[in-house]
């Protein structure tokens, strides 16, 4: 594996919208320093919902990708759901909480949850029917946080390291989102190094939502 693209955003509005958003993201061509808050310059304008250490990085597969261009039917370039990264021959439903991806030499990030779609992303891609197609796809963007903060640059080496404990899956966190969990599932969940604040909200026997 490697990294196809680094993507940074800067605060802008989307047509019809009032508020700025770091949605609209372009591929670096210089290394880029990742620390435990994410992209140093990147733009994150709704820290509500947006950004901090346990969603520090938006992930995505290429070969994920591939399959919304064919299912859309239209080019869709690196950075166009607003991610960060993109990984060559990753699909993002073989990822689950706890897998880590070392890139290059130094950087080290570890999947927490599943990018849940929202009204932005539905603006960026100038279809309110996308939030719905989204979810249904199955196939979520990866949230990440940084264990070993580290430059990187398109083209470096990309090792993808599976979680030896419990296995919750991207696409399980999405689906199982805003929902209160059975025991099973509770038990697997905070067997899991998911995001900290859908362990928090689990424990406090809330839907799981972070």
């Amino acid at each position: 594996m490697k990294l196809l693209s680094l993507c940074l955003g800067h605060p802008e509005k989307l047509p019809g919208k009032s508020y700025k958003t770091g949605i609209n993201k372009m591929p670096m061509k210089n290394p880029v320093m990742i620390n435990t808050e994410g992209l140093v310059g990147d733009a994150v304008c709704n820290t509500k919902y947006h950004g901090g250490p346990e969603q520090a990085i938006l992930l995505e597969g290429s070969l994920t990708m591939d399959w919304w261009r064919s299912e859309l039917g239209r080019d869709l370039p690196d950075g166009t759901f607003g991610e960060n990264l993109v990984i060559e021959g990753l699909d993002n439903r073989d990822v689950s909480a706890g897998d880590c991806f070392r890139i290059g030499t130094e950087l080290v990030l570890q999947a927490t949850s599943a990018r849940t779609p929202c009204a932005t992303l539905a603006a960026k891609m100038g279809d309110p029917t996308f939030v719905k197609a989204y979810r249904t796809a199955a196939r979520p963007g990866i949230y990440c946080r940084v264990l070993t903060p580290g430059f990187a640059s398109a083209g470096n080496a990309v090792e993808f390291s599976v979680y030896e404990g419990t296995r919750v899956s991207i696409p399980e966190l999405l689906a199982k989102f805003g929902k209160r969990l059975g025991d099973d599932d509770r038990q697997r969940f905070l067997s899991a190094p998911i995001h900290a604040d859908m362990r928090d909200a689990i424990e406090a026997g809330k839907p799981a939502k972070f």
